[in-house]
């Protein structure tokens, strides 16, 4: 019965030992008599006990690696504390278990003097402005080096990067007066566009005034010359009115003189017309010119007819 019992526990435990089973993303080195054997893949699998046991034991998801910090020189002699994080992943773990005796403390010491290097062939502020470029000649020089332990190197970021206090201290009083040379340079250029804007609104107020004043005595002197030309015509027409009234007044005269009688009455008219002016002479002079043949009046009309008549021929 005890030997029963002794050989069923023996099952048990042969059993047990034979039947391994690995989680998703872990794989497990196998090693027989001290030899590697295999990799045992995510699932149930079976090894021979007490021959075959489990020498390494793998995680195969991306694993972040804080890399210490250290003080980097740059290539202007400037002090740098530089600390990042490294992203890697097993991918092979075979080599992972054979090709190093400590991959994690492998990748971080090549990390720290991969950073060193990148940073010493650059200036302090570049340091600031490619960290990016940083990042990627670190992954590349990690990538090459870490393929023979079986890991690959994702990617690498700069945490932070602390310059000495005294180096703080400059880089801000730097940018405090590069703020103030933008503001007075902001303020002067604000003060020159108002100098010219006020300049150029001056210039289009007079330059709109001179042309107001222009239009204004084009406007005058055309008014002016339109009321010449207007007074002109007016003037020329009253001229021509009274030069044809006039011509129709003679024309009726000489074809009433024509008529019978016509001389007769003319002649009448002109004995009133003289009789007429020696009086008016006589009411408004004190002194009396008369004629040296007053007394023949007839005289006088017949001289005045001769002449009417030398005019009808």
């Amino acid at each position: 019965m005890e030997l029963a019992l002794i050989l069923f526990l023996a099952v048990v435990i042969f059993v047990l030992k034979s039947i391994k089973v690995v989680p998703q993303q872990h794989a497990y080195v196998i090693e027989r008599l001290g030899r590697y054997h295999g990799t045992l893949q995510p699932g149930l699998s079976i090894v021979v006990p007490f021959v075959d046991r489990v020498a390494y034991k793998h995680i195969l998801k991306e694993i972040p690696l804080d890399v210490p910090s250290q003080i980097c020189i740059t290539r202007d002699n400037t002090q740098l504390k530089v600390d990042g994080i490294l992203y890697f992943q097993v991918t092979d773990p075979q080599r992972a278990s054979y090709g190093s005796s400590d991959y994690i403390l492998a990748i971080t010491q090549l990390a720290q003097t991969t950073l060193r290097s990148v940073i010493g062939k650059m200036e302090l502020d570049k340091t600031f402005e490619e960290r990016d470029e940083i990042n990627r000649a670190v992954v590349a020089a990690l990538d090459e080096a870490a393929f023979s332990w079986g890991v690959k190197v994702l990617r690498y970021e700069i945490k932070d990067l602390v310059p000495p206090q005294d180096i703080l201290h400059a880089m801000q009083a730097q940018i405090t007066a590069e703020r103030e040379k933008r503001a007075l340079i902001a303020s002067s250029e604000g003060r020159k566009m108002e100098q010219i804007n006020i300049a150029s609104g001056t210039r289009e107020a007079a330059i709109q005034q001179s042309q107001g004043e222009m239009q204004a005595t084009i406007n005058q002197s055309e008014g002016a010359k339109q009321a010449a030309i207007n007074k002109a015509l007016g003037e020329a027409e009253a001229l021509r009115l009274v030069a044809t009234a006039t011509a129709e007044a003679i024309q009726r005269v000489a074809g009433a003189i024509k008529t019978e009688g016509g001389i007769e009455a003319v002649n009448l008219r002109v004995a009133e017309q003289y009789v007429d002016a020696f009086g008016k002479l006589a009411k408004e002079n004190n002194t009396l010119i008369l004629p040296g043949n007053v007394a023949d009046i007839g005289g006088l009309v017949a001289s005045a007819m001769s002449i009417v008549k030398q005019v009808q021929r």
